[in-house]
């Protein structure tokens, strides 16, 4: 959604939305771009700090809050969507966005992942995605690709395909679908400042990789990542040709609907609790 800016709001950059807290990521992990691009595309967009809220669910990533000024919920394991819907649904006015890894978003929360998508309430959802549990020291997660073998626990490997989380978003209803890098801060915060902008919701998918459990990835993501050769598809037809095609490092826009989706009905005025209890009595 756009938001107008109050003139009487000074300029802002993006060290106006860090936090005091220094975060405590590994040394070289990708969450790092992630929060420079975030604080980035918030300075740009200009919306103050009380009227942003962050809301995380369990992880590495879902440290994100913390290191933000501005109101923010370290939640459940996997909720990050459900309490991000509620608030969104209880306070329309706030920018709302919500954050969480590859395990919290498409593990204990796949099933909030589908109907977000399908419920498109005006929130964004990023997902910084490692193909690793890393704050559990490094299980294989939805994403990991099936012949990784340095987990104690699938030596072998999973034996599984990989989840496919642009996808799975299409086929479930979303509207807005983006991937981008943590190793590029700078194209990542237009992908978020765009997703913020989308009038539904928006999910933003960012490889973002784990020094510590998958140091590889730092120079084969790196290596493997390439801009869409389609630029930004208003076709969910083609776009979901393209993610099916897809070697899972295309970044940028991948789908963004052309057309707004109806709306409900309003909803009725909300009611007192003399009137409640008033029909309540025998």
């Amino acid at each position: 959604m756009n938001y107008p800016r109050s003139a009487d709001i000074p300029s802002l950059r993006a060290r106006d939305y860090q936090s005091s807290i220094k975060p405590i990521w590994c040394p070289g992990c990708g969450h790092f771009g992630v929060l420079a691009a975030l604080t980035k595309a918030l300075a740009y967009l200009e919306r103050p700090t009380h009227e942003i809220a962050v809301v995380s669910g369990i992880g590495c990533s879902a440290r994100l809050p913390a290191y933000l000024d501005c109101y923010g919920l370290h939640g459940l394991h996997g909720r990050a969507l459900p309490v991000a819907s509620g608030l969104k649904l209880a306070r329309p006015d706030l920018c709302v966005i919500a954050a969480g890894g590859d395990g919290d978003g498409f593990s204990i929360g796949g099933n909030h992942f589908l109907h977000a998508c399908r419920r498109d309430l005006d929130l964004c959802y990023l997902v910084m995605d490692n193909a690793v549990y890393g704050m559990t020291k490094g299980q294989a997660s939805p994403t990991t690709a099936a012949d990784w073998t340095q987990s104690a626990l699938t030596p072998q490997g999973t034996g599984m395909p990989p989840f496919q989380p642009a996808a799975i978003a299409l086929a479930a209803g979303a509207r807005f679908v983006a991937r981008g890098f943590s190793g590029d801060p700078q194209g990542l915060s237009e992908l978020i400042v765009r997703a913020i902008q989308h009038p539904g919701f928006a999910f933003v998918h960012i490889l973002s990789p784990c020094r510590t459990y998958r140091p590889e990835d730092l120079s084969d993501w790196k290596q493997a990542i390439h801009p869409s050769a389609s630029g930004s598809m208003h076709s969910l037809a083609d776009a979901t040709t393209l993610v099916l095609q897809d070697d899972g490092f295309t970044l940028g826009v991948l789908y963004e609907a052309g057309t707004a989706r109806a709306t409900q009905a309003p909803a009725p005025a909300p009611i007192g609790l003399a009137q409640i209890e008033a029909e309540l009595q025998p």
